[in-house]
């Protein structure tokens, strides 16, 4: 697909398979307002850790909203999805914004509003519970879910490259290098690079059952492009990659 500009990501320019003439598909969203959304509610939340550091003392964010582990055996369970709002650095949230920026805007173009949210939450809470059974340390950041996007994006590559003709190999190879880079930076003492395995599994899962599948239809006014996947199989995924996290966390009660 061409991103090059606004117009190719809102209608997406695709290259159809040999033999036909290009395509225009009508993507599911326009503007990509659950990414702003979650980029300008992230950036809040930082700036809140700021100011109450500087004025209180303390970081309540990370005090109310990081994983840490035995306050979420007491029954904090919502640690398991809130460490995507808090970061340790200006270099931590900068990283993670950018690409969420770069990432989000074209997975939610193609995934729509709502199914973008349930992917970049279940990249997340993935990540966390993967990190709280299988690390003790405290965790906080957006990564776990910016994995998940990668993976997404990978997913819908190499399920619909027939579409993108010569360039889906190279768009997935890429992918895979920034994957294998982030994962070996993710070795430095102090990453959590759990976190990062459980949002790329978890984002993997989903995108796999529910991430969008082309198909391209003709009829008297040209070739259209239409997504195959419905609603209730894109239910039905979260609901799957939901439980099996969960039952993933239960480990720890036993």
């Amino acid at each position: 697909m061409n991103y090059n500009n606004q117009e190719s990501r809102q209608q997406g320019d695709v290259t159809p398979p040999e033999g036909t003439n290009r395509v225009k598909l009508n993507l599911p969203a326009k503007k990509p307002y659950v990414t702003y959304f979650l980029l300008g509610l992230t950036i809040a939340v930082y700036l809140a850790q700021i100011a109450t550091q500087r004025f209180l003392g303390t970081d309540l964010a990370v005090l109310y909203l990081a994983k840490i582990n035995p306050l979420i055996l007491k029954g904090e369970f919502w640690r398991l999805i809130t460490p995507v709002l808090v970061h340790g650095s200006i270099t931590h949230i900068a990283f993670n914004m950018y690409a969420l920026y770069i990432f989000g805007q074209n997975l939610e173009y193609q995934y729509g509003h709502g199914r973008f949210l349930l992917l970049y939450l279940l990249g997340g809470f993935a990540g966390n519970v993967v990190s709280f059974v299988m690390s003790p340390n405290p965790s906080v950041g957006a990564s776990t879910a910016i994995f998940g996007l990668l993976a997404a994006q990978g997913v819908f590559i190499y399920r619909n490259r027939r579409f993108f003709g010569n360039r889906a190999r190279g768009i997935i190879m890429n992918i895979i290098f920034i994957l294998g880079i982030n994962l070996v930076l993710g070795l430095s003492p102090g990453i959590d690079n759990w976190g990062h395995l459980g949002g790329l599994i978890g984002g993997l899962v989903f995108s796999w059952l529910a991430g969008p599948l082309w198909k391209m239809d003709a009829n008297i006014q040209g070739y259209h492009v239409t997504d195959q996947q419905q609603a209730h199989s894109v239910i039905l995924a979260a609901v799957i990659v939901f439980i099996a996290f969960a039952a993933l966390a239960m480990v720890r009660w036993f």
